[in-house]
């Protein structure tokens, strides 16, 4: 049974009812509760109906691809990153890391960071 309820707890809910209420007015509490359920489920489904003919709209469907194009144009194809070139020594000095890694986990951190954001492990000290 659904929520742990067992029939006896039922039966005692039905009697409890009925001394509250009285016998002649039980059935029209019962009409009235089934009612409501049926006016909220039709409420639901008119609701969910109007959603899904939104969703099918030529209109909508072309703008979400219209709004969704512009950022996939901006994502390079896995065969065209850019791989480093190790065999070519730089003489050039090398700026400060944008962040910092930790030796622990790998996260990356902010520049100034003591510790680390993930695993708290203390960075190393940067020497200039």
């Amino acid at each position: 049974m659904p929520l742990g309820i067992q029939p006896i707890h039922i039966l005692l809910i039905v009697v409890v009812a009925f001394l509250i209420f009285g016998g002649n007015k039980l059935p029209e509490l019962g009409r009235s509760a089934g009612k409501a359920i049926s006016e909220f489920r039709k409420g639901a489904k008119e609701m969910t109906d109007g959603f899904h003919e939104e969703m099918n709209q030529p209109g909508v469907n072309q703008a979400v691809t219209q709004m969704i194009k512009p950022t996939l144009a901006s994502i390079p194809a896995a065969g065209a990153l850019a791989t480093p070139n190790t065999s070519a020594v730089s003489e050039t000095p090398i700026a400060a890391p944008a962040s910092r890694f930790c030796v622990q986990c790998g996260a990356p951190n902010l520049p100034e960071a003591r510790f680390c954001s993930s695993c708290g492990t203390k960075l190393p000290e940067i020497t200039a």
